[in-house]
């Protein structure tokens, strides 16, 4: 009992002003994961390379005394993240939605708007810009 006491004391000295786990860590720690394995069904040895340098790139990232890189890496992960994780959702809701609507764009600020499919041409302001235009839906 006494050598898991010392052992959790010694761990937790050495991370001491490390950076330690985050998304990004754990992302590419996933997809070193995928290609390792995807590297043994397929046979090819450069995913397999792949999958270990992204292995030794997390570790790296989790020991690191650099926080304030690291913080910026996984913001900028975590935002490039969440914008595919709403596009997809959007693309989704879109493919489930377009018989009973048709979707286009502001010409002017290019955020995405729908039309009721079968209400012929239409004047249309933009919720955002408040530019008006026609639309034939």
């Amino acid at each position: 009992m006494i050598f898991f006491y010392k052992l959790k004391t010694w761990i937790a000295r050495f991370m001491e002003g490390r950076y330690g786990p985050d998304q990004f860590g754990i992302f590419t720690l996933i997809a070193g994961l995928v290609l390792s394995v995807l590297s043994g069904f397929i046979g090819l040895p450069v995913l397999g390379l792949l999958g270990t340098s992204l292995y030794i790139y997390t570790l790296f990232r989790l020991f690191s005394r650099n926080r304030s890189k690291r913080i910026a890496e996984n913001q900028k992960y975590l935002s490039l993240s969440s914008d595919t994780k709403t596009k997809a959702r959007q693309f989704v809701l879109r493919q489930k939605n377009r018989k009973e609507y048709r979707y286009f764009r502001c010409p002017q600020c290019k955020v995405l708007l729908r039309m009721k499919r079968g209400t012929g041409e239409k004047e249309i302001t933009c919720a955002k810009c408040q530019h008006q235009f026609r639309q034939k839906a």
